[in-house]
């Protein structure tokens, strides 16, 4: 079978694809790649085929948008993407389409559910994090830290309909319903509610036992856990980082797209200065850390989570849900800073299992963090709560789960 991968965003967006396009070409399947030009390497690497769907010079123009990590401006800063991106991936994907290929498209790859109503195309739906799913039961988190599961269900209902009509729609369906009318497709609304599943099949991308399966979620939604992929190129390994990891370092990692950390990585070297402990500052750009790191800090740009967090005593961090899912399996307390997107939302989840704590950036001081570290690293019940949740984890094959709901989806026609 030939299966098309769409991915749409940075590092922890596009390596669980990849992931899944190695275990699926390792299967014997033909897999292509089609997302940006950074991540060209990494695929081919694989031995994936890989189609260029924007270049390198407009993926470092968004994540250098100063609004990018803005708990607000942010959403809008993804969605102008996801509708910039609309006629490239899709000539991209009708370049590389073959008549019975599975399209497997991320959340925000509105092409690929335009390609696959278009030609009525075999496709699937994977979703990272469990913040995608709505719902008038158990709700995702939104910063700064908001709940509204316990709300009731018809001020849930009118406050999505309030974020549709207002927030959401208003930055992405003028630009998809253009470009559906170029096709002859009718319009769509309230896109996030209903239209970003596709029908045809739907997997979610991590436990039940982080995200909780509401009763009005998706019924056709195949949860299959974390799949913990990560690149090997690039690594900094030898002798430096292994003999610093001797030392159980706490790592503090921004994320990888992550361009404005200077606050962050200010308030780790406090941190690091008041607790007296080893730490690893992991970013790819140096100029990012204050310029004399203190004595206890080395920088890497890059090293596999896998290979370094079990090594360390804790890690700080974006609240991404792949460096979420990298922490817990490796056992080690986390502190997440949330800005956006699905952040709060993991964030909240973490503290929850017992194996973390969030603090927003306007509290993300060195004082407070310092604290805060200091209070997970010594709790004989956080320790508990991380090793139980790292056999959870590493008892399990989410790719192979997941390449299986896959294989399966290309077996059935899109209308069955």
């Amino acid at each position: 079978m030939k299966f098309i991968l769409t991915p749409v965003g940075s590092a922890g967006d596009v390596h669980p694809f990849l992931g899944i396009g190695s275990v699926l070409r390792g299967r014997g399947h033909d897999v292509t790649v089609v997302t940006s030009e950074p991540f060209r390497a990494a695929a081919e690497k694989l031995d994936l085929a890989f189609r260029g769907a924007w270049t390198d010079e407009a993926f470092d123009r968004v994540i250098r948008d100063p609004d990018l990590w803005h708990a607000r401006r942010g959403l809008k800063v993804i969605l102008d993407v996801a509708g910039a991106l609309l006629p490239d991936m899709h000539e991209a994907i009708a370049e590389v389409y073959e008549s019975g290929a599975v399209l497997v498209g991320h959340s925000i790859s509105f092409a690929t559910r335009v390609f696959e109503e278009k030609h009525h195309a075999k496709g699937m739906t994977v979703h990272l994090s469990p913040n995608v799913f709505r719902s008038q039961h158990a709700q995702p988190v939104f910063g700064p830290g908001i709940d509204m599961s316990d709300w009731p269900r018809w001020v849930k209902r009118a406050l999505w309909w309030f974020a549709d009509r207002w927030m959401i729609d208003p930055k992405i369906a003028p630009a998809l319903n253009r470009w559906r009318a170029g096709l002859g497709l009718g319009p769509v609304q309230r896109v996030f509610r209903d239209w970003i599943h596709s029908p045809h099949g739907l997997i979610g991308l991590f436990p039940d036992w982080f995200g909780a399966p509401q009763p009005d979620w998706p019924g056709h939604l195949q949860m299959t856990g974390f799949p913990l992929f990560d690149r090997e190129e690039e690594q900094e390994t030898g002798r430096a980082l292994s003999q610093w990891l001797e030392h159980r370092p706490i790592v503090f990692m921004p994320g990888s797209a992550n361009v404005q950390a200077e606050a962050f990585f200010s308030a780790a070297a406090g941190a690091v200065e008041r607790l007296g402990c080893r730490a690893l500052f992991m970013t790819p750009w140096r100029e990012q850390c204050p310029k004399a790191l203190p004595d206890g800090v080395l920088h890497v740009a890059y090293a596999p989570f896998d290979k370094v967090l079990p090594s360390c005593a804790a890690v700080v961090h974006h609240g991404g849900i792949g460096s979420c899912a990298q922490g817990m399996a490796a056992g080690i307390p986390q502190l997440i800073m949330p800005m956006s997107f699905d952040q709060p939302d993991n964030a909240a989840r973490l503290k929850r299992l017992g194996v973390g704590e969030g603090l927003y950036p306007a509290k993300f001081t060195a004082e407070r963090v310092a604290q805060v570290l200091d209070r997970l690293v010594s709790d004989d019940r956080v320790a508990d709560r991380c090793r139980i949740l790292r056999d959870r984890i590493v008892g399990a094959d989410a790719l192979s789960l997941t390449c299986d709901a896959i294989e399966r989806s290309g077996e059935t026609e899109p209308n069955d």
